[in-house]
């Protein structure tokens, strides 16, 4: 149940930052704040009941890096980022790891 729980804390750590770009780009800009405080409660939340079984540095590891590439890919597919050669790398390495430590826990 913790890896549920953690997948589900990484999944609203990337609502955040992307209600943060959405109130700066939208007219809802409260509305899209108002989600963004949501989804970091929630994701906090979820963090903390995946602690329960799951070590801490996985854990933390696991759930900013599903944030951190999930929020890549919105930039890269809703808002026009970047998706060069670097990057593409640079977010493979981050999922190799994020792959490594789940097999070594």
């Amino acid at each position: 149940m913790g890896w549920i729980y953690l997948l589900l804390g990484g999944l609203f750590e990337i609502g955040w930052p992307v209600g943060m770009k959405l109130a700066q780009t939208t007219g809802a800009r409260f509305l899209f704040l108002a989600a963004a405080v949501i989804s970091m409660a929630l994701s906090g939340y979820f963090l903390y009941m995946a602690q329960r079984t799951i070590p801490i540095g996985t854990a933390y590891v696991v759930w900013t890096g599903i944030g951190a590439i999930g929020t890549l890919l919105i930039g890269i597919f809703f808002f026009h980022d970047s998706a060069g050669l670097w990057r593409m790398l640079s977010a493979l390495l981050i999922i190799v790891g994020i792959i490594g430590l789940k097999l070594a826990s």
